[in-house]
């Protein structure tokens, strides 16, 4: 007995299905090749001219105070490839080895506009030295501005400079707020972050 003959439909059915399944593993081989070639985004970088990555703090950024009688002078940054979208940034400088059991806040710039790009040396609590609309927040030697290091004798500490790319252009807090509320803030929106440590004892 003969079978029956395939419609049309059918057969011209099933050879479209194929066509498109052959198309769409070549667009997805073509999607893949094009990724492949794609360069890496840049990283976001931060640097210094005063200061080495893993090396000493120099004695210019160190405290005059607690038996310390250093400079007590900001140090000079800048960064690149910051993340897309970003509209402000935010500088700190933290001790993560202060004997308080949470750390020590010795720096803290808000509101740094999206196209600033580097602070120059000695640019804390100088008149027009920081770029417009920024502001130096309270850290926790009691008052806004550049606080140097100043480890108890004996101990060598790490000193974290960190530049945040935020998602807004300022941060709503009064100009006496804690490190601690620009910090919870800072990670609400942050889109990105790049450090440099340094290192300050005997």
């Amino acid at each position: 007995m003969k079978n029956p003959p395939r419609s049309f439909a059918g057969v011209f059915g099933r050879a479209l299905a194929a066509l498109v399944a052959v198309g769409c593993l070549g667009l997805a081989f073509a999607a893949g090749n094009s990724g492949a070639r794609r360069e890496p985004a840049a990283s976001f970088r931060l640097a210094s001219a005063d200061l080495t990555p893993g090396g000493r703090l120099p004695d210019a950024q160190v405290l005059d105070g607690f038996g310390r009688h250093g400079g007590n002078r900001s140090p000079h940054l800048r960064w690149e490839n910051a993340p897309a979208g970003t509209r402000s940034f935010v500088v700190t400088l933290f001790d993560p080895d202060a004997p308080t059991g949470s750390g020590w806040w010795h720096w803290v710039v808000i509101d740094l506009p999206a196209a600033t790009r580097e602070l120059a040396a000695g640019a804390s609590r100088q008149a027009g030295a920081l770029p417009a609309g920024s502001r130096e927040m309270r850290t926790d030697f009691g008052a806004p501005g550049y606080g140097g290091a100043a480890p108890p004798a004996g101990e060598t500490h790490r000193y974290v400079f960190t530049v945040h790319a935020l998602d807004v252009p300022r941060l709503d807090v009064p100009d006496d707020a804690s490190a601690a509320l620009v910090g919870f803030l800072v990670h609400q929106h942050a889109l990105g972050s790049a450090t440099l440590t340094v290192s300050y004892g005997p």
